[in-house]
This record gives structure tokens, C-alpha cells and sequence, in this order.
């Protein structure tokens, strides 16, 4: 059962706090993460996962060698957001300048599952993007091939004795869902790193350029998200300012957006939270030499009304908009709705924000279920908790962004909807929802379980609605009707929802309705800029399970009359269904107007209803024009393996034809599931459910209005191909075992080193009826290989095996040695597989005390000790260095005599 856990106790930081409140030092930003999934979502056994990277990592990079690469992109363009118009705000007043960066790990923070999908339903979801104008990706990702088998989730957070990466990416799922919804996607740059420094990002080469920044827009560009995050809470000399200055500006000329946080100050170089923006930070932001070199700053939380008035006043001093540069830190992390700190204060005299607003570990909110509750977050029944909570720390503790204040169960949280105007990005003449959050109990089409299998696809995420929720009557009280997500016949509801589970249309969730109905109700959904046209049309589809005559109207709020609400009948939709129903309503009588909001209204037709219920699946408004895509092309297999698991590749459209892919498989007892969706050219399929006879592929294109294309079509017989696949790893070679269901087809046997430049594909042929080779190996490096093993007829297409080569070998160490006030300085060795370092002083071992333990050890551990400051040495001493790498070899010792 995987658990969530704060990275540091809360009691323990609730003392720290109180300590220095005390003492005037400030705490730097906190996170987060999730243990290893055990059970439903574990990791699949080729399963393409992120990792975090060194400097050197970063200056070797090339998509080509760069673990999974290929499966971690993100190819959702960044979509224009519609221009702000007050009358369809919750809150009018509330001046849409203001904006929010969200600080957040992605479906959990695991530090081994930084997947795009997988297959389980409590994974965490951002369902508020319509809030979010910079999405950042607070995650800790351990460095290329570290061993899973280091990290033991049962030890203190002091105990984490491996190495985490200096530059972390945003997750591609979230990136794109960000997209999607007109929100920026950042990764984050994180010192301290134990082990790993701030001075290898600032090295410059001989054109005066710094290769790292080069390197990191090389990789944001080709990963498809667009900047970083700066996290440097570590010293720097003042001898760096400079260069740090010049570093972030490479960055932003070569179209990154970067913000800095709130912690070194200029010219010193010094940690040091100014909790405002000034003159001692404001440099990072806008320095009198380098002109602009970042675009934001994230201020430290402890700040007040004053310092508040100081960063605005010190921006507009500095010709700088506050709401596009300050950004004001809040720690939901660690305080979630019990802010120690007032938003309020940062109210200026009409009630809007001064500055900006940054968020650091809004995914608290849901993650830290057990911790607040003692509610187990991963049990599925507990879902519905984990769902309020992130609508109360959005839309306000009452969960209306109308109604976005603080109340007497929650007297310091107001919601972000209280601070922060909705953004939209409907607009042109075609939308579509199915009201789906991106995950889900089973997955439906057309209301039929397609997958009976729970899951969670961000990617898949559909435009949610704007408001959660606005729902009023003629009086704007006394509403009596419930909304929420309808998940089906295994979702728990929770004690405020007393529905007929439904389920969805398309998708996991459909939007339910339900409760005593006595008056008119509307539901506000989405804002939009919408243009009509003689051809526009809005459909409904909808499942009435209550037994009344109430009836669903369509609400209709136009931009040149704002304050009228169009009320348009849903055709049926006082009749009690069994199935899923759409209503079709022209809307060519508003051709040439623009639509500026809509919603549902639901009329007890003047008597008084009691468990009114009803079920939307999918609301579309189109301009009248078939819109299907045309079949997908360059549809292929790439892998296939033993365990189930597959990954095929295609032909990617451009995002203005084609909105998504949906992958399906028609299986030999004639069914036909839904395997998951993306707009990508790869797709990872995580299960074939046991099919072991001939599986037919199938992908459509998904267009603007939802429309599929027909399927491009591929088969796979697991039954005429070999099988289970398997390999024994020797020195100087790899024996491969299968089984073969053919007596007269030769066979075919690859190897290729993958995520190596240019590496030789080995080829071996053997005789019809084999079941095993031997494959050479030159050098026995631990690195990873694949083997396909393809039957030389018409049916096969091959079985792979991924695995890792023997590791026989340790490289050695690398770097300089160096004296620093009379002790020993290394350099983070390059090899990547490196786990411990040995150091001997005039043929002695040194040992070594273990951070944040009593205990002393024989050897340095990477991505726990420091490099800097190691142990007393003096000009005539011998140091030796050896290495162990991952496997447990050891090195040719490197030695050196100090002053020589």
C-alpha cells in the first residue's frame, strides 16, 4: 500500500518555525513525495519513467542517449487564451492582472513514476487550470539509472542516500495538459544538491557563452516545455553574482522563461529571504549592467502588508508591471488552509492584488489526506475527500468561486478564485467536453465500458469547467442542487452526494446534477469567446434517472448583452432515460454573435421535486462542418514484449487537425478495449490483458469537435511468434532463450545497445526450430540493451527483451584534485554509474562521517556527501582515489601528490 508523506514532519517544522519566528531567519521552500506504488499502478517492466541530471548530464545530452526520451515529450502547443472580460467573472471586481504560478509535483512526486499515464485511479490530478497561468514541476527525480533498490521508503527523509538531479523536468502529461489549457510549463533548477553545484552552471566557454544554458534550451525545446524555475538556496560567491546574472539571460534570450526565487542577494552572494522585492534582489530580476536577466521573482512567505507595498512600489520604480515580475510566496505545502500568513494584506484598496501570487505544493492539498485525516489518499473510496479539498483550496472553502471567503471551519483560507480572475481558453467556433478529469474507475465511449480497468491520463484531460461551483438561483441563495463528477458504480460519493452512480459517456467522469429541486437553478460552466454562425449548433448529451417532469435548459450569455442569460429547452430532458441521450439545439437565430459564457438551468416546471437527478456526458457546440480527421499514417510496432507490454509509434498531425490519438486493441475473445490516448507519435501500452493468441491494433485521429478518423490497423499473433524471451548476462557475452512455435522458419536475433550513439546492432541468424543463441559482447558495461527475436516469415514481427548488460567494470575517477584552506576538494566524477568513493591519504583510508547520521563509513556516497572540504591534506601527501559504481566493482585507483 504506498502511503504519502511530508518530506520533513510537520511537528518537527511547526517547532522549527516557532524557533525561527523567533530568531528573524526565514525557511527555504519545502516539498514533498509519494512511496513507491505497490499493487494496482506498480511500474510496468519497460515502462518509460523521468529522471533528474547532473551538469554533466546536461552538457552530454542528445535525445539519442537520453533514457526514454522519445516517450517524454510533450507536443501540445501552447494555446492562446481568450481576452479577460469582467462580466462573466465570478467576481467582476477582481482585475484579471493578477496572475498565479503553481509550484506542484505532478501525479504524486514518487521519485522512481514520473510517468505519462498509468493504470491506476487515486493518482493526483490538477483539475483548476483555469487559475494557472505558469505551471512549474516541483519534483525531486533521482539522476539517469540510479537503483530503485536504494531508496527504502520506510527510512527517515535523512536517509535518502541517493543522488537527485540539479535540473528536474516537468512531467510531459502535465506539460501538455497545461498547454492545453493556455498555462506555461516550467522545470525547475534545484541547489542545493548534495554532491552536485551551482559553479558547473556557470562555467563559460571560449565564445563567452555558458554550454549548460545552451544545452538547457536545447533540451526545453526538444521536451516541449518552456523554462525554468530557480531554485538556488546555497551561498554563492561574489565573484558568481555576475555570472549568474549572465546565465539566466542566456537562458531567457534563447526564449525560456525563468523566475528566480527569493533567496540569494546581490552583490554578496549570500542566502539571505528578503520576503519583499528590493534592492538586494530586484538585481536577479533587472540589473543596472545586464538589463533584464529573468522574467519573475517568487518572494519568500514572510512577508506582510508593508513589504507588500514596498515590491510593488520597488517595481514600478524599476519600470517593471508588479503583477508580471512579483510574484507573493504561499507555503501550502506545509500549511495548506491554515495559512499562518494573510492574503488579505496583499489586497490593495478595491480589493485586487498588489503583485502576483506563487504557490509551492498545492498537490498537498489532496497528497497529505492520510496525514490531515487519517484517510488512506491511495484507497479508492477515498477519493471524493481528496477531490473536495482541492475544490476548497480553489474555489473557497464553501466551493463557489462567488463565494471565494474564508468561513468559521476555515477563518485563514479564502481560495485562489478570491485573488485570481478564471482564464478560458474556448474561443473560434468549436468545443467539446466530456467532462472528463483525466482519470477514471473504468473507461467509457458512447456510455459503454470500453475498459473495465482503472486509470489515470492527464494527457486525455478534457477543457473542465470554468467555474466549480456556480450554481444560483433568481435569488443567488438557497441553491438545493449538488454538483460533481460521476466516476460510476464503484466510485464513493462521500456523505455530501446521495446519487445514482452513472458513470461517464466518454471518458472516466460525466458531470452529475442531483438533489430536491423547488425553483429554478442555474449552473454556470464555461467562459468562452465563441462565434456563431446560420450553421452553429449545441449538442447535449444527457441521462435523466430521476422519475419527475423537471426539465434542463440551455443558458446561453452573450458578449453585447452580458447581463441576459438565453434560455434555450434540452429537447427530452423532463423523461426519465436508461440511456444516454443528445439533444440537438440550432443556435443559427445568434449568427454573428459572440457567446461569452453558457451553462444548464433545471426548472421544477412549478412543483416541487424531490432527488432531482440528472447526468451530462458531453456538451459540444459546433459550427456545422464535418471535422474527423483523416487516418493516421506510419502506424507501426516498435516493441513488443513477453510481459504484455508494447510500444507503437505513428505520424503526428499538426494540433489544429488533430487534438489527440486514441489507441484501441480488438482482442481474440472479441472484445474491443480502449488502451489510452495522447497527442504524441508514441504511445507505451502498459498491458494487452493477457492476450495470447492475435491482438489488432487500432488508432484514430480525434479532431477538434471529438470526431474519431477510421483506424489505421495493425495485427500482432502472439501465437504464431516466439515467446517468452529471456537472456543470461556473461562477461563476454549474452545467451538468449525462447520458445519457438515454428519448425521450419529461421530465426532472426538483434541486439542493440540502446541509448548509445552510434552503436553497433548486432545481427546472429540461426537455424529453424532453435531456442537459443549466444551473442558476443565486447565490453561488458552494465549498460542497457534490447534483443528481438523475429521469426524470418510473413507473420512475425518479433519478441523484445530489454535488460542491462553485465557490469564488469568500474570507470575511474576523472577530476582535479585540489586544496582549499588545507583540505581536499574533488570533483563530482563524470561516470555515471558511480556510487561510492574511496580516499586514501599516504596509503591510509579515510573514513567519513554520514550526514544526519552518528554513524562514520568508509567511503563518500554520491548524492549524500559533499565533494568540498573532504578531509586535512598537505603539500607531499599521496591521495588516492578509487570508485565503485553501481554493480559494486571497484576502479584503477588514480593517485596524486599534493603540490606537485
Amino acid at each position: 500500500m504506498r502511503k504519502f508523506q511530508s518530506m520533513l514532519r510537520i511537528g518537527m517544522f511547526l517547532s522549527v518555525m516557532i524557533m525561527l519566528a523567533l530568531t528573524g531567519i526565514n525557511t527555504p521552500v519545502l516539498a514533498g513525495d509519494t512511496l513507491p506504488i505497490q499493487g494496482q499502478g506498480k511500474k510496468g517492466e519497460n515502462q518509460p519513467y523521468a529522471h533528474g541530471y547532473r551538469v554533466q548530464d546536461i552538457l552530454e545530452w542528445n535525445p539519442k542517449s537520453d533514457p526514454y526520451s522519445k516517450y517524454l515529450r510533450s507536443r501540445v502547443p501552447l494555446q492562446p487564451r481568450i481576452t479577460p472580460f469582467a462580466a462573466t467573472q465570478a467576481n467582476p471586481s477582481l482585475s484579471p492582472e493578477t496572475q498565479l504560478l503553481n509550484l506542484a509535483g505532478d501525479y504524486g512526486n514518487a521519485f522512481f513514476e514520473s510517468y505519462q499515464s498509468n493504470d491506476n485511479f487515486s493518482s493526483v490530478l490538477h483539475n483548476f487550470w483555469q487559475y494557472t497561468d505558469i505551471y512549474g514541476g516541483w519534483h525531486g527525480l533521482p539522476t539517469s539509472e540510479v537503483p530503485v533498490e536504494l531508496y527504502d521508503p520506510n527510512a527517515d527523509w535523512t536517509e535518502r542516500h541517493f543522488e537527485f538531479g540539479i535540473v528536474n523536468l516537468p512531467n510531459p502529461a502535465y506539460t501538455n495538459a497545461a498547454h492545453k489549457n493556455g498555462s506555461l510549463s516550467l522545470g525547475k533548477i534545484f541547489l542545493p544538491r548534495a554532491g552536485l553545484t551551482h559553479s558547473d552552471l556557470l562555467v563559460k566557454d571560449g565564445q563567452d557563452s555558458f554550454p549548460v544554458a545552451t544545452k538547457l534550451v536545447e533540451m526545453a525545446k526538444y521536451y516541449g516545455f518552456d523554462g525554468f524555475f530557480i531554485n538556488q538556496e546555497s551561498t554563492i560567491s561574489a565573484a558568481e553574482v555576475p555570472l549568474y546574472k549572465e546565465f539566466m539571460k542566456a537562458l531567457r534570450d534563447g526564449g525560456m522563461y525563468v523566475q528566480w526565487y527569493d533567496s540569494v542577494i546581490d552583490p554578496t552572494g549570500r542566502v539571505s529571504y528578503q520576503n519583499e522585492f528590493n534592492s538586494r534582489n530586484s538585481p536577479f530580476v533587472k540589473d543596472v549592467q545586464y538589463g533584464r536577466v529573468s522574467d519573475s521573482i517568487f518572494l519568500n512567505y514572510w512577508w506582510n502588508a508593508q513589504r507588500i507595498e514596498n515590491s510593488k512600489r520597488h517595481a514600478l520604480s524599476l519600470d517593471l508591471n508588479p503583477y508580471e515580475t512579483v510574484f507573493t510566496g504561499v507555503e501550502a505545502g506545509l500549511y495548506k488552509f491554515n495559512q499562518p500568513y494573510n492574503l488579505r494584506d496583499i489586497l490593495d484598496e478595491q480589493g485586487n492584488p498588489k503583485t502576483s501570487i506563487a504557490v509551492l505544493g498545492s498537490e498537498f492539498i489532496l497528497g497529505e489526506l492520510d496525514t490531515d485525516t487519517g484517510m488512506d489518499r491511495t484507497d479508492n473510496k477515498n477519493q471524493y475527500k481528496a477531490f473536495e479539498r482541492e475544490r476548497m483550496w480553489w474555489s473557497g472553502p464553501n466551493q463557489n468561486p462567488t463565494q471565494a471567503s474564508r468561513n468559521d471551519e476555515y477563518p485563514r483560507w479564502d481560495g485562489i478564485a478570491a485573488y485570481v480572475t478564471e482564464r478560458s481558453v474556448i474561443n473560434g467556433n468549436t468545443f467539446i467536453s466530456n467532462f472528463n478529469t483525466g482519470h477514471g474507475l473504468q473507461y467509457y465511449q458512447n456510455g459503454q465500458v470500453i475498459n473495465e480497468n482503472e486509470w489515470s491520463n492527464i494527457n486525455i484531460q478534457d477543457i473542465l469547467p470554468t467555474w466549480q461551483w456556480w450554481l444560483e438561483t433568481s435569488n443567488r441563495t438557497n441553491t438545493t442542487l449538488s454538483v460533481d463528477f460521476d466516476y460510476g458504480k464503484d466510485y464513493v460519493q462521500g456523505d455530501n452526494h446521495h446519487y445514482e452512480n452513472v458513470g461517464a459517456y466518454t471518458g472516466g467522469s460525466s458531470l452529475v446534477i442531483q438533489g430536491d429541486l423547488s425553483t429554478e437553478h442555474f449552473l454556470r460552466l464555461y467562459k468562452s469567446n465563441l462565434s456563431l454562425n446560420k450553421d452553429s449548433y449545441m449538442e447535449i448529451t444527457f441521462k435523466k434517472t430521476s422519475k419527475d417532469d423537471a426539465k434542463m435548459k440551455v443558458g446561453l450569455i452573450f458578449k453585447d448583452n452580458p447581463e441576459k442569460i438565453v434560455y434555450m429547452d434540452v429537447q427530452n430532458s423532463h423523461k426519465t432515460k436508461s440511456k444516454w441521450e443528445t439533444s440537438k439545439i440550432k443556435l443559427k437565430d445568434f449568427a454573428g454573435r459572440e457567446l461569452a459564457a453558457f451553462g444548464l438551468a433545471f426548472s421544477p416546471e412549478n412543483k416541487e421535486v424531490n432527488n432531482y437527478q440528472i447526468n451530462v456526458g458531453e456538451i459540444k457546440v459546433s459550427d456545422g462542418k464535418e471535422k474527423a480527421p483523416a487516418e493516421p499514417t506510419g502506424f507501426q510496432i516498435d516493441k513488443a514484449y513477453s510481459s504484455n507490454e508494447m510500444k507503437v509509434s505513428w505520424d503526428i498531425e499538426d494540433y489544429d487537425q488533430v487534438k489527440q490519438y486514441n489507441l484501441y486493441a480488438k482482442l481474440s475473445n472479441g472484445k474491443t478495449v480502449y488502451l489510452g490516448g495522447t497527442y504524441d507519435d508514441t504511445y507505451y501500452i502498459k498491458s494487452l490483458y493477457g492476450e495470447n493468441e492475435k491482438v489488432v491494433l487500432q488508432l484514430r485521429a480525434v479532431g477538434i469537435d471529438g470526431s474519431e478518423s477510421k483506424p489505421a490497423e495493425l495485427s500482432y499473433w502472439y501465437d504464431r511468434d516466439v515467446k517468452d524471451v529471456s537472456a543470461e548476462e556473461h562477461d563476454d557475452f549474452v545467451k538468449v532463450n525462447w520458445k519457438n512455435p515454428s519448425k521450419i522458419a529461421p530465426i532472426e536475433i538483434t541486439l542493440t545497445r540502446d541509448y548509445e550513439i552510434n552503436s553497433e546492432i548486432q545481427v546472429v541468424n540461426v537455424e529453424a526450430g532453435a531456442t537459443t543463441a549466444k551473442i558476443p559482447i565486447n565490453n561488458a558495461d552494465g549498460n542497457r540493451y534490447s534483443v528481438k527475436v523475429k521469426l524470418l516469415n510473413n507473420h512475425s514481427q518479433g519478441m523484445t527483451l530489454s535488460s542491462r548488460l553485465k557490469d564488469s567494470n568500474a570507470d575511474p575517477y576523472d577530476g582535479d584534485f585540489r586544496v582549499i584552506n588545507g583540505r581536499l576538494v574533488l570533483d563530482v566524477p563524470k561516470p555515471k554509474d558511480w556510487h561510492h568513493l574511496y580516499i586514501y591519504v599516504n596509503g591510509q583510508l579515510i573514513q567519513h562521517s554520514i550526514p544526519n547520521s552518528k554513524e562514520r563509513s568508509d567511503y563518500l556516497i554520491r548524492g549524500t556527501s559533499s565533494l568540498t572540504a573532504i578531509t586535512p591534506v598537505a603539500n607531499g601527501d599521496t591521495v588516492k582515489v578509487i570508485l565503485q559504481d553501481y554493480a559494486g566493482n571497484l576502479s584503477d585507483p588514480i593517485s596524486k601528490v599534493i603540490g606537485e
